[in-house]
């Protein structure tokens, strides 16, 4: 667990950066995002052991292989989907002003989205979370904990050394998953057929004990009361 005070930016960036697709520049950047972590030091050794772990498998796997299980992974059925807003809103109308909402968020603090970049991506809201004092960013994270433990079940569930990034950041937020027991079990994931099926409309993947489209949902966003610093996403 980390400490109040304890630097945590390098950090979320580098599970920023792991959980992004595998290819072979992101590969080629293993060692100096396990010296990164070691360095900062945020995290304990046994999670920073998981992590080499896990980064060890994406050096050593043949890469096309790698990326082919990062697709299934992460790109096919809604349990363990890295957009955020799918779990709560799904493709409801919801989600919409949701994203404006924390694109507002990123653009108070200075933090700018590529053209490509969607804002509820978990790699996305860890760039923003690295540039908040570490108290905020604590906080930010906490707003999201529900859903990374949800997305952490999943990944479990799917016997993938992955589910150790999302164990890092509720670490990070100093929030023990067992405090989130309560929070109603996610669906079982959709066999491959049905995942691939026509959703009914405004239906989505709002799964992982969320409220369905149209309800309250638990997520506020978390505005910092200190001007944080202002690098680019990916920095």
């Amino acid at each position: 667990m980390t400490t109040p005070d304890r630097p945590m930016a390098r950090t979320l960036r580098a599970v920023a950066a792991l959980l992004g697709y595998p290819n072979a520049e992101l590969r080629a950047h293993l060692g100096e995002i396990s010296q990164a972590l070691a360095d900062e030091a945020a995290l304990s050794p046994a999670r920073r052991a998981a992590l080499d772990a896990l980064m060890g498998r994406l050096a050593r796997e043949d890469g096309l292989d790698v990326e082919a299980q990062y697709v299934d992974l992460f790109d096919r059925g809604c349990g363990t989907a890295l957009h955020l807003f799918e779990h709560v809103h799904g493709d409801s109308r919801d989600r919409g002003p949701a994203m404006i909402d924390l694109i507002q968020t990123y653009e108070q603090a200075g933090l700018l989205l590529g053209p490509d970049e969607l804002p509820d991506h978990l790699s996305v809201v860890l760039e923003f979370a690295s540039t908040q004092p570490p108290e905020s960013a604590r906080a930010f994270l906490g707003e999201f904990a529900h859903l990374l433990q949800a997305i952490r079940e999943s990944l479990l569930r799917r016997r993938s050394d992955y589910a150790e990034l999302l164990g890092a950041l509720l670490d990070l937020a100093q929030i023990d998953p067992a405090t989130l027991a309560s929070a109603k079990p996610a669906a079982p994931e959709p066999s491959l057929d049905e995942s691939w099926a026509e959703p009914e409309v405004f239906g989505g993947c709002s799964s992982a004990g969320q409220q369905a489209p149209g309800q309250p949902q638990p997520i506020q966003v978390v505005r910092p009361s200190r001007g944080p610093s202002t690098p680019a996403a990916g920095a």
